[in-house]
């Protein structure tokens, strides 16, 4: 492939985007880039609070945790209250955490900071997931997610280099430079970053139309949409477990730390590196199919992980579960900007959010567990066996609600807002779930 070609490539894969979207791409990197406190929060209990590792272990589950009542959180303030003041309050909640962390010392209160940053820090997601279904148009939703995705790694890449180096500063250093960032971040979304909430819909006469009223227990009830999410439990589980399952099962293998340090950076490595290419590639596929590719992927590189002995062999399952995280993350937030009525893009993103928290507060937890007990093998048999199960449930229950629409895309704007409703050829979250989950629940 020519120099030209890939130029052309590279613009084709980050234009047709309004402004507002990069103001939100560059608060993403911005934030990212300062990313430092679940990094290295581990080394400061256990090195400079002298904590033991099992409370370390705890305080990090306690961020999972209060990210499974953040998310849904997020995703009611998101359309009730809007997007911008919903991240700009959740980003200063977050820098304030962060800020405490460099200050407070007894466990309690680290415990209690490190909770209330998995609440803020979980439910911004909501509000920036949504902010992207309105202002993009809808055929180009899921490369808007792949952009703000490869973002978010490539700060976070930045943020380990950057971090390591400065780590003779202190870790309290650290955390008040990541306050300083996520309050950064917070400027740019409040200067630059328009209100996208869709305005309520009026009549020919210009009077509001009642809107059906959606609850979390409405949105539990869209049938479809509910499978989408078990379904996403069901891979974050799989992506999940390598982060505590892969370190012990190469330190069963003799392998030392430091071999498990360049494993794992393969993942950070081939997402920065490769992100756009793999955007290209599955751009307009079929989102049932991608879905399913991906977590064929998680299963085959997972359970691949058994059958390694040496870093270059666990490096390469790294790199096939990999290419399914670059793929499924996208893919998976532009389905639920899909199956969401317009007014309920944020109560949807927060559902969805939940089950990535669940995943991250449940998975570490089994691994270690499983690895401790049955031993690694019966850990990656069943991430495997997981995997093709979600697979099986994508391509069986999801081909009808994501096909592909033959009705042309319009830019998604406050004015003129892109339905995912209406590419699904179906009005509410009722009638997706069908006649007997039909609901009217107020929110």
């Amino acid at each position: 492939m020519s120099i030209d070609s890939l130029r052309r490539s590279a613009r084709a894969t980050v234009s047709g985007f309004p402004q507002g979207f990069w103001w939100l791409w560059l608060s993403t990197l911005v934030n990212r880039t300062g990313a430092f406190v679940l990094t290295f929060l581990s080394l400061y209990l256990t090195q400079e609070l002298g904590h033991s590792a099992w409370f370390a272990g705890l305080v990090v589950a306690l961020h999972g945790l209060g990210g499974v009542a953040g998310s849904p959180l997020g995703g009611l303030l998101t359309d009730r209250w809007g997007r911008r003041p919903t991240m700009v309050t959740m980003h200063l909640a977050a820098a304030a955490c962060s800020a405490a962390l460099a200050v407070v010392t007894s466990a309690w209160a680290i415990a209690t900071a490190v909770l209330l940053m998995g609440v803020a820090m979980q439910a911004v997601r909501p509000s920036i997931n949504a902010t992207i279904a309105d202002m993009v148009p809808a055929h180009d939703v899921r490369r808007a997610y792949a952009l703000n995705y490869w973002a978010l790694n490539l700060g976070f890449a930045i943020a380990s280099i950057a971090g390591g180096a400065a780590a003779f500063l202190g870790y309290r250093t650290l955390f008040v430079v990541d306050a300083v960032a996520t309050v950064l971040c917070a400027v740019i979304v409040f200067l630059r970053l328009p209100e996208t909430r869709p305005e309520a819909a009026v009549d020919k006469r210009g009077e509001p139309v009642a809107e059906e009223k959606v609850s979390m227990l409405t949105v539990l009830r869209d049938a479809p949409f509910r499978t989408l999410v078990l379904l996403n439990l069901l891979v974050c589980l799989v992506f999940t477990a390598p982060w505590i399952g892969l370190p012990l099962t190469m330190a069963g293998e003799g392998l030392p730390p430091s071999s498990y340090g360049m494993v794992i950076a393969v993942n950070g490595v081939v997402i920065v590196g490769f992100q756009l290419l793999v955007n290209k590639l599955t751009d307009k596929r079929s989102p049932v199919l991608l879905l399913t590719l991906s977590a064929l992927l998680f299963a085959f590189g997972t359970g691949a992980t058994a059958l390694a002995g040496s870093s270059v062999a666990f490096a390469a399952t790294v790199i096939v579960w990999t290419v399914g995280e670059m793929i499924h993350v996208p893919t998976n937030a532009a389905a639920t900007a899909r199956l969401a009525p317009e007014h309920a893009r944020g109560r949807y993103q927060g559902v969805m959010g939940m089950s990535w928290a669940v995943a991250g507060f449940v998975a570490p937890v089994a691994a270690g567990a499983i690895v401790g007990g049955p031993g690694p093998d019966v850990l990656w048999t069943a991430t495997a066996a997981i995997g093709v199960l979600a697979a099986v449930g994508y391509y069986t229950r999801l081909r009808k609600a994501l096909a592909d629409e033959d009705t042309p895309d319009t830019p998604a704007t406050p004015e003129t807002p892109a339905t995912p409703d209406a590419l699904d050829a179906r009005d509410t979250p009722d009638t997706r779930a069908g006649a007997a989950e039909q609901a009217s629940v107020s929110a």
